[in-house]
């Protein structure tokens, strides 16, 4: 059975762009034009992992993120950030809320699978631990 993604961003291209590579390399693809639909698809479908935009109506990716981490039936799905916020805070809000990736709008779509497979293949234990260590290098990056 192919992993389950679901890409959740107000953008049809950006939408198109993740749906056709990520299901030329196997996965199974579900798509929510903002974060309410995100979450809803998020607790009836239980994908594998979600690509997650952060700037959306209604309920923006930040929101989403927490919803997600506070919640005990769908914490331990891996959220990856997508977003075009590159500035060092939101990194960091987004690593310390749980993101078990960031990747920055434009993106090359040919890495997404990568990202993914990474993402994936990591047990909870050892996201725990890197992410601790990105935010560590973020914030001397941030202090410097």
């Amino acid at each position: 059975m192919p992993p389950k993604v679901l890409v959740v961003d107000d953008e049809p291209d950006v939408l198109l762009l993740c749906r056709v590579n990520l299901e030329f390399e196997g996965y199974d693809v579900i798509e929510a034009a903002d974060g309410e639909e995100g979450l809803a698809l998020l607790r009836s479908e239980r994908p594998d992992v979600m690509l997650l935009d952060v700037m959306m109506p209604r309920m923006d990716g930040w929101q989403v993120l927490e919803a997600v981490k506070a919640d005990e039936e769908l914490k331990d799905i891996p959220v990856v950030m997508l977003t075009a916020k590159v500035q060092d805070q939101d990194q960091i809000r987004g690593w310390s809320h749980g993101a078990a990736e960031y990747i920055t709008k434009p993106f090359s779509p040919l890495s997404l699978s990568q990202v993914l497979q990474d993402v994936l293949a990591t047990d909870v234990q050892e996201e725990e631990r890197r992410r601790a260590l990105v935010l560590e290098k973020l914030r001397l990056l941030q202090n410097s």
